[in-house]
């Protein structure tokens, strides 16, 4: 029977606008989100860099775009977060422990806080006994040793915690620990189809 449910953040509550972003940045020069940037992504993502040695590095491969513009077209990709969702989440929070682990950077964060409002954020907040988010741990998922931090940490049993994101690689990741999974498919599924999709699992 499941006690605790540990959510992904992007895509299964925030919608994202990966297009958005794309198109933003390559309206500003840059041609490819090549190997380089994927690395710089990463280390920004576990809290390893600055976010001035973050932007600073789209700047070196768009020279002509001011840091602003950089940031904007990064933050494009944050999309809107239905209050529905919000409201589900709530609801939740009366009958499971409820945690968030999220592979994010604190640019995004920022920018969610200030999009949806802080009273917004605080009553999203207010929902989870803890949010793991991949840059203030410093740990991103797949890794395993996310999840064993986090299970560890709220001595949480694994047969006894769901965990729902929309990617495979960190569902897979999820499952070699022990733990159950919901993998969410973005645009044919909604978080608050979780009953009906999880039945064997969830206790109503």
């Amino acid at each position: 029977m499941i006690e605790a449910i540990i959510f992904d953040l992007g895509d299964v509550f925030i919608n994202l606008e990966i297009q958005k972003s794309q198109d933003a940045f390559k309206g500003l020069g840059l041609k490819t989100f090549d190997a380089e940037l994927q690395k710089v992504n990463k280390a920004y993502e576990i809290g390893k860099i600055t976010e001035t040695a973050f932007l600073s590095a789209f700047a070196k491969q768009i020279p002509n775009a001011t840091i602003d513009e950089i940031k904007n077209a990064w933050n494009l990709i944050i999309g809107d977060f239905p209050r529905y969702r919000l409201d589900f989440l709530k609801t939740l929070s009366k009958k499971y422990r409820l945690f968030l682990l999220s592979n994010t950077d604190a640019t995004h964060i920022e920018h969610f806080k200030q999009k949806d409002g802080a009273h917004f954020y605080l009553e999203f907040q207010n929902c989870f006994e803890k949010i793991y988010y991949s840059f203030a741990v410093g740990m991103r998922k797949p890794g395993i040793e996310i999840f064993n931090h986090l299970l560890a940490e709220q001595n949480l049993q694994p047969k006894n915690t769901l965990f729902v994101d929309d990617k495979k690689e960190n569902i897979e990741s999820a499952k070699t620990v022990g733990i159950q999974t919901w993998h969410l498919q973005v645009g044919k599924e909604d978080v608050i189809d979780l009953f009906a999709i999880c039945t064997s699992l969830i206790k109503t």
